[in-house]
This record gives structure tokens, C-alpha cells and sequence, in this order.
């Protein structure tokens, strides 16, 4: 699990996002939750679902959602003030957009996602309704990204979550050209 952050979410053929130990393999995540195997305190599904759908589904979309974080919806406020949840996930088609669009940029800096959605230098408006562009850089390695993100509304399903629609890594004169022509809906202080 390239997150590391303890469990993965799969979508089910119902819509529905599940969150599934990372720790486990899916014969044992299969005969724990789909087979009625006791779950413990920690092998609890978290999203306040039974954690019991179909393993046809499970097999198909286990891979296909990836919790990358939270954002701070009172910074997003400027984009829609009807915002339903703070959690951000990346699909694994999109990931593979990044790879085939900005190639390396995914395997060499993933590991920066998690800080550009949850702490943003810049929220800018994006050419699309319910979507923000982020902007984080990070000065201690001179490295400055940008990501696309989709909010999830309360006109939106209910199941879905803030997904990252793009992202890549960007040099200074990128950076400053985004902050001189386009509109600033947040900037950190």
C-alpha cells in the first residue's frame, strides 16, 4: 500500500467506498468480512458500513481507490460552501493519467500528496465548477507542485469522496505565472 496510512478504500459495484485493512491479504480480508469471520477492534470497517459486500466486487474494485487524506474544508470554502466530506482518494485510472501525462512524477513524489491536499500554500480557481487547483511548495528541497482537485458536493452522490484529478511537479517560473494570472481563493498565511 504506497500510502502507508493503515487501510486502502475499494469501491463496490454498489458505489459504496469501503475501507479495507492494508495489512491483510484478500484471502484473509475475504474470509474475515465476507465469509463471517470475527472481526477484532481493529478490523472494524470505519465507514459505518456492514464491511460485507459481495468478494466478486471486492476483487474487482480493491485496487482501484486509494485514500490520500483530508483537507481543511473551511480553506475550500471559496470553491463551494456545500462541500459533504473532508476525505480525498486518487483512482487508480487517474493515477495512471498522471503516470502516462507527467511521467516519474507519480513514483518520485506521491509521498507529497497527502501534505499538498491537507495544507495547501494556494487554492486557485479551477476551470471547472466544484474542482480547485492547489499549489504547495516545498522550500527545504526547492520543489513546487500543483494538483487538481474534484470536491464532492451535496448535489454529488453521497458515496463518493474528493478525488485528485491530476497532479505534478512544476518549476518556479510555472508557479509564479499560475499566482500572477489566475484567481486566488485561498492563500496561506
Amino acid at each position: 500500500e504506497i500510502w502507508g496510512v493503515g487501510e486502502r478504500a475499494a469501491r463496490g459495484k454498489d458505489g459504496k467506498i469501503y475501507y479495507v485493512p492494508d495489512n491483510i491479504t484478500y484471502p484473509e480480508w475475504k474470509e474475515k468480512f465476507v465469509n463471517g469471520g470475527e472481526k477484532s477492534g481493529d478490523d472494524v470497517d470505519k465507514s459505518g458500513n456492514s464491511g460485507i459486500i459481495n468478494a466478486k466486487e471486492v476483487e474487482m474494485a480493491g485496487a482501484d481507490v486509494h485514500y490520500v487524506g483530508k483537507i481543511d474544508v473551511e480553506k475550500f470554502k471559496a470553491v463551494s460552501n456545500n462541500i459533504i466530506t473532508n476525505e480525498v482518494i486518487i483512482t487508480d485510472e487517474r493515477i495512471q493519467h498522471i503516470k502516462e501525462q507527467h511521467p516519474n512524477d507519480f513514483e518520485r513524489y506521491y509521498q507529497y500528496m497527502q501534505e499538498i491536499v491537507s495544507n495547501p500554500d494556494y487554492i486557485i480557481e479551477a476551470n471547472k465548477p466544484k474542482s480547485a487547483l492547489l499549489l504547495k511548495s516545498f522550500n527545504e528541497d526547492n520543489k513546487y507542485f500543483k494538483a487538481v482537485l474534484r470536491l464532492i458536493t451535496s448535489i454529488d452522490d453521497p458515496n463518493f469522496k474528493n478525488s485528485i484529478i491530476t497532479f505534478m511537479k512544476i518549476d518556479e517560473k510555472e508557479w509564479n505565472r499560475i499566482i500572477k494570472n489566475k484567481k486566488i481563493l485561498y492563500k496561506q498565511e
